[in-house]
C-alpha cells in the first residue's frame, strides 16, 4: 500500500459512488423506457437484472481499486503483472471514462443552460411543444450559448477535482447527493398531489407483460449495467481509496438502493407532472427538455417547479461528471507520478478539447458526417456509440473474466471478506456460505460474460442500423436533432 488520499467516512464513499450512478439516465432514461417497456414488468426485469448481474460486477470491480490502491490500469499490472495485456483492459476503463466526458459535459451544459433559464421564468411562456421544441433547436444551435454553458459546467467539474479526495469529491457528494434526494422527494410529493397523478404512477408502476419481448430483456440488462457506472473504472478508482477496513458488500448495497431508489422517484415526479398537464409520456429524446417545459408551464408553481427540476438535473450531472474526469486524473497521478493538479490540468484541457467537436455537432459541424456521408456519424454520434456500445460492455466483460479465471473466485471472495461487516443482512459475511459463495461464482464466471456480449452484440447491431445509433448510455443522452444525448 502506498499513502493514497482516502475517503475520510464510508458515507462519504457511499455518497460518491452513488453520486456516480445517479446520473442523466437516472432522471430521464429509466422512467422514459420503464413505461415503454411494460411499466412493472420491466421494473421487475431490471431488478433481477440489477441483483444477478450489477451487484457481482460492482463488488469486483470496487474490490480490484480497494486491494491494489490503483487506477484501472495500475489495479490489472498489481495483480497479473507489469507485462500482462490484463493492463489493457483498464486502458478501456480510462479511454471509455474520457470518451463519455467528452459528451457528457455538453448534456451537462444544457442541463446548467435550462436551469438558468428556469430562473429567469423562460419556460412559462412554453404554451405548446412546438414552442419548446423550437426554443431547444434555437438554443443548441447557438455556438456561444452551448459552448458557454458547457464551459461553465466544466469549470464546475474541474473545480472539485482540484480540491482532492476529501475535500473536493467528498464534501461535493455530500452536500450534493442529499440536496438531490431531497429536491426529488419534494418533486415526487407535489406530483403525487397534482389532479390526474394517478394516471401517471399508473403509466409507470401498473404491469403491462404484453409490451415485454427479447428485446425489453436485453435493455433492461442494458440499463442495469451502465446505470451502475460499470466497465469505465469510476467504481474501481473510487474503491481505491477505500481502506481494507471498509465493507464492500454491504456499501454496493446500498449505492445499488440509492440509485434504483432515485430512478423510480424521478419516474414519479416526472410522469405525473406529464399526465397531469395533458403531455404525451412518451415523449422519447425531448421528454425533459420539450415535453416537461411544457408541461410544467400549465402547472400551478410552475416557477419554482421548474427551478427545482433543473437545479435537481445539474445536480445529477455534476456527481457524474466528477467520478468520470477522476479516472483519467487518478490514471496520471498514478502511472506518471503527476501531482492531481498538474494530472487534473492536462486531463482537463484533454478533454474539453474533445469536447468542442461534440458540441458543435448541432450547429457549426451538423453537417460534417463521419463513416457515410448523410446519414453518418457526427463527432457526437461516435463519441456516444464509441463509449456506450463498445467501451463500456467490454470493460464490464474484462472484469468478470478476470475475476472468475484470472484472480479466481476463491481470492475474490477473500478479499471481500476483509472488510468489517456494517450490517446483519448485507454485509460481507453473506458470502461465508458456501452455497452463496457458489452462486457469486457462477454469476461472475458464465452468467455476467454470456448477458454482456448479448447487450454488446446488440447494441451493435442497433448501432449500425442506417441511422445513428440511438442506445442506452452509461451517461444518458438523447434529444432532438439527437436522438443520441440523454439516453443511458
Amino acid at each position: 500500500m502506498n499513502n493514497r488520499e482516502q475517503w475520510g467516512s464510508r458515507t462519504g464513499f457511499i455518497l460518491a459512488a452513488a453520486g456516480s450512478a445517479v446520473g442523466l439516465g437516472n432522471i430521464w432514461k429509466f422512467p422514459y423506457i420503464a413505461g415503454e417497456n411494460g411499466g412493472a414488468a420491466f421494473l421487475f426485469i431490471y431488478l433481477i437484472c440489477i441483483v444477478a448481474i450489477g451487484l457481482p460486477i460492482l463488488n469486483v470491480e470496487i474490490l480490484l481499486g480497494r486491494e491494489t490502491q490503483k487506477n484501472p490500469v495500475g489495479a490489472f499490472k498489481s495483480i497479473a503483472g507489469k507485462s500482462s495485456i490484463w493492463k489493457y483492459a483498464g486502458a478501456l476503463g480510462v479511454l471509455a471514462s474520457f470518451t463519455i466526458l467528452s459528451f457528457y459535459s455538453v448534456v451537462g451544459g444544457w442541463s446548467l443552460g435550462y436551469t438558468v433559464e428556469a430562473f429567469k421564468g423562460t419556460f412559462s411562456a412554453f404554451e405548446t411543444l412546438e414552442i419548446s421544441e423550437k426554443f431547444f433547436g434555437e438554443s443548441v444551435s447557438n455556438v456561444k450559448w452551448i459552448i458557454g454553458y458547457h464551459t461553465a459546467f466544466f469549470l464546475m467539474v474541474v473545480g472539485i477535482i482540484l480540491l482532492g479526495v476529501k475535500s473536493g469529491l467528498e464534501k461535493a457528494s455530500k452536500f450534493l447527493m442529499p440536496t438531490l434526494l431531497l429536491i426529488l422527494i419534494i418533486l415526487a410529493a407535489q406530483g403525487l398531489m397534482l389532479d390526474g397523478a394517478n394516471e401517471g404512477v399508473s403509466f409507470l408502476f401498473n404491469p403491462d407483460w404484453s409490451a415485454v419481448n427479447g428485446e425489453t430483456f436485453l435493455k433492461a440488462l442494458g440499463h442495469a449495467f451502465f446505470t451502475l457506472s460499470l466497465g469505465m473504472g469510476a467504481m474501481m478508482t473510487y474503491g481505491s481509496y477505500l481502506s481494507n477496513k471498509d465493507d464492500i458488500v454491504n456499501a454496493s448495497y446500498i449505492i445499488v438502493f440509492l440509485d434504483t431508489f432515485i430512478a423510480i422517484l424521478a419516474g414519479v415526479a416526472i410522469f405525473t407532472v406529464v399526465f397531469s398537464a395533458g403531455g404525451e409520456p412518451a415523449g422519447g429524446p425531448g421528454l425533459i427538455f420539450n415535453v416537461l417545459t411544457t408541461s410544467l408551464a400549465k402547472l400551478p408553481g410552475a416557477y419554482f417547479f421548474g427551478i427545482s427540476f433543473f437545479v435537481l438535473l445539474t445536480i445529477a450531472a455534476i456527481t457524474s461528471a466528477i467520478s468520470i474526469l477522476e479516472v483519467s486524473v487518478a490514471y496520471l497521478v498514478d502511472e506518471f507520478k503527476y501531482s492531481r493538479k498538474k494530472a487534473t490540468l492536462i486531463m482537463s484541457i484533454l478533454v474539453y478539447c474533445a469536447a468542442i467537436p461534440c458540441a458543435l455537432s448541432f450547429n457549426a459541424l451538423e453537417d460534417v458526417k463521419l463513416f457515410v456521408q448523410d446519414k453518418g456519424f457526427t463527432f457526437f454520434d461516435v463519441a456516444d456509440f464509441l463509449a456506450s456500445n463498445l467501451l463500456l460492455p467490454l470493460g464490464g466483460f474484462f472484469i468478470a473474466v478476470f475475476a472468475g479465471y484470472v484472480w479466481g473466485i476463491d481470492e475474490v471472495v477473500k478479499k471481500l471478506l476483509k472488510g468489517d461487516s456494517q450490517s446483519v443482512y448485507f454485509s460481507n459475511s453473506i458470502l461465508r456460505s458456501s452455497s452463496n459463495k457458489s452462486i457469486f461464482g457462477v454469476l461472475i464466471k458464465f452468467l455476467s460474460p454470456v448477458l454482456i456480449i448479448l447487450v454488446l452484440l446488440y447494441a451493435i447491431s442497433e448501432g449500425l442500423k442506417t441511422d445513428p445509433p440511438k442506445e442506452e448510455m452509461p451517461v444518458e443522452q438523447e434529444v432532438a436533432p439527437v436522438e443520441e444525448v440523454l439516453d443511458a
